[in-house]
């Protein structure tokens, strides 16, 4: 403690002894996939099925292998980061493709650095997100009133029969350009509002029939196409006023044009009323309304890419500026956007994002549609060295569905191509699921199942029981298996390390089998060892940092036993050990350990086994005899 070394005082401080081990994660899985929308090589945390479908979009047949194993685990957990895959050859929808050849904005970082202050040449939106999908985008900006709403004057003697659609001579006289546009509403004398097929200087033709015949001159009611979707035109915003500024404001409403994302032609995905062209004018609540940042941080289907070339000021701090009051609004359907086969490397890539231990803390990694060679990667690279997870695998799909009488070979072949570890797990089979977003069957690996049902078990148990059998090993959404194993066929697949699952009648599917893909025998080679070591090994690690910087004396020591020991215990008293004993004292910190300023803890653990085989001995005795001479004989 500090001295008081001027006048007499107290100095109070304050000496910290009640640190203990702190609870770890054990549910929280990751997976890399092939997805139609959503952000490229970056962690996506999700909790359900509804949040997955919204930020990747739904299967198509191209995706529903890598969207069906993250949907699966989340029938069991609710803790999920999902990676997406993609090619560079997947490309962005944008709204020029005339001006820049496609490009790949994979996700928010990539945008910031390089397209965010409208740097990049393709218009003036891009897609979010990278695929074909985003062709399905339109953008429509209403930038002033006058694009919101406005009057015209059919000429004297211009006519238009009820009966058709009419063409109309429009007189645009003290305009500097017609404001009649494709896509707005027009409404002439007693007519309801109705659409504009084409337009130009002289002339309109509707897209739709008059219901009453006109004869000019008359007014012309005019307004933007999507006017009633907002509650009224964009102006000046009160910032904007208090600082001189006039005409900021305008309006943007994103839509489904083609229907391939809502499943709807002309969906209103999002709009967004009274945006500003400031560069920094803020909302009442101190948030920024410039349209290029609210797009940024709001929308989930395009970013900013270039200002209105008619518009002038657009992007400038607001103080003392008017903004351009434009006539015309800015209509934009997307294109440009393609989607391209996903390869090796980048599902590695998409794997490398789980490599440090330090950044993002999983538990539970789910290959999904991995091949041998992309599950090879992740046990070399990621477990094995984390060395705090683990990975569930499946067979490939031509070695399980419709290879009836060579599915024992194929998936111990399969596992034959990949190395003993025993952070590792392989199942034996595939399911076939309803898939209701297409209203279709498919066959689908079943690593993410098995993963979630490590997922159960810590939320019914602790993560040191096995996940296997028919109080935890239950298997969801199962139409059928791709095939059934029979007793001599699952001795043969868990002899090499291969779980069983299994349909068993009236039980429903069950996993039948809890090894790792550990060839050596030992403790290790059980699901639930290697959890509890897993558990054991992360918290106590957390707690030990603490010691960090201390000094290696009789103090620290006795403190960090005094930690571990209690936790110990309690592991023990939840069943997850027979027995321990922790040594951190002059035995194993000699002199010459703590020279090096070095500090050794040794923890002795007795893990507890789990049941894999029961022996049911029924013996028959006489009547007279006693059973304690026949207890204990046999």
């Amino acid at each position: 403690m500090a001295f008081q070394l001027l006048s007499p005082g107290t100095n109070v401080s304050e000496i910290d002894l009640t640190t203990g081990i702190p609870v770890v994660s054990t549910s929280a899985g990751a997976t890399v996939g092939q997805f139609a929308w959503g952000p490229v090589e970056t962690r996506s945390l999700t909790g359900s099925e509804v949040t997955l479908a919204n930020r990747f979009s739904k299967p198509d047949s191209n995706t529903f292998l890598s969207f069906f194993s993250a949907a699966n685990f989340l029938a069991y957990g609710n803790q999920l980061y999902v990676t997406r895959a993609a090619n560079n050859g997947t490309k962005n929808a944008v709204a020029n493709t005339a001006v820049n050849a496609p490009l790949q904005i994979k996700n928010e970082e990539t945008y910031e650095l390089n397209y965010y202050t409208g740097q990049g040449d393709f218009g003036q939106f891009a897609a979010r997100y990278p695929g074909a999908l985003g062709n399905n985008l339109k953008v429509s900006v209403c930038g002033s009133a006058n694009v919101f709403s406005s009057n015209a004057t059919l000429q004297a003697g211009s006519t238009a029969n009820s009966a058709i659609v009419g063409a109309l001579t429009v007189n645009t006289t003290g305009n500097s350009a017609p404001y009649v546009r494709p896509g707005d509403y027009v409404k002439f004398g007693t007519n309801p509002y109705l659409q504009v097929a084409s337009a130009n200087a002289t002339a309109i033709i509707l897209a739709s029939a008059l219901t009453v015949a006109i004869t000019g001159p008359s007014m012309i009611l005019r307004k933007w196409e999507y006017a009633d979707q907002f509650d009224g035109a964009p102006g000046t915003s009160v910032y904007a006023a208090g600082k001189s500024g006039a005409n900021d404001e305008l309006h943007i409403i994103v839509l489904d044009e083609d229907g391939g994302i809502s499943g709807t032609q002309g969906f209103v995905l999002e709009k967004y009323p009274f945006l500003s062209k400031g560069l920094d004018v803020k909302s009442n609540d101190g948030s920024s309304t410039y349209y290029p940042t609210v797009l940024f941080n709001s929308s989930l289907y395009v970013y900013f890419g270039d200002h209105d070339p008619l518009g002038t000021n657009w992007g400038t701090p607001v103080t003392g500026t008017t903004y351009t009051d434009v006539t015309v609004a800015g209509r934009f359907s997307l294109a440009g956007g393609t989607d391209a086969p996903v390869s090796v490397g980048d599902w590695e890539r998409g794997w490398d994002l789980y490599k440090n231990a330090e950044i993002v803390d999983v538990s539970l990694l789910v290959a999904g549609e991995a091949d041998a060679t992309v599950s090879q990667y992740i046990i070399d690279n990621l477990v094995t060295v984390r060395k705090d997870c683990m990975v569930f695998l499946s067979p490939s799909r031509a070695s399980v569905v419709n290879n009836s009488g060579a599915e024992v070979d194929a998936a111990v072949a399969y596992r034959n191509t990949l190395s003993s570890t025993s952070y590792a797990e392989m199942d034996c089979n595939w399911k076939y699921q309803y898939d209701k977003y297409n209203d279709t069957y498919r066959y689908l690996p079943l690593n993410a199942d098995v993963a979630g049902t490590c997922v159960r078990t810590d939320t019914v148990r602790d993560p040191w029981f096995s996940p296997a059998g028919f109080d935890r090993g239950q298997i969801k959404n199962v139409i059928k298996l791709a095939w059934n194993p029979i007793q001599t066929e699952r001795d043969t697949l868990y002899k090499n390390g291969i779980n069983s699952i299994v349909t068993f009648p009236g039980e429903g599917v069950v996993l039948f089998g809890d090894k790792t893909m550990q060839t050596k025998p030992s403790a290790f080679d059980r699901i639930n060892v290697r959890r509890l070591f897993i558990v054991l090994e992360k918290a106590i690690a957390r707690a030990a940092k603490f010691s960090l910087f201390e000094f290696n004396d009789e103090f620290t020591r006795a403190a960090f036993v005094a930690l571990v020991d209690p936790y110990l215990r309690d592991v023990m008293g939840r069943r997850g050990i027979f027995d321990y004993r922790v040594v951190c004292d002059t035995t194993n910190n000699t002199p010459a350990v703590i020279d090096a300023n070095q500090f050794i803890g040794d923890i002795y653990v007795k893990p507890a086994r789990s049941i894999n085989g029961i022996q049911l001995n029924f013996v028959a005795v006489r009547t007279g005899v006693s059973f304690d001479e026949v207890v204990g004989k046999f």
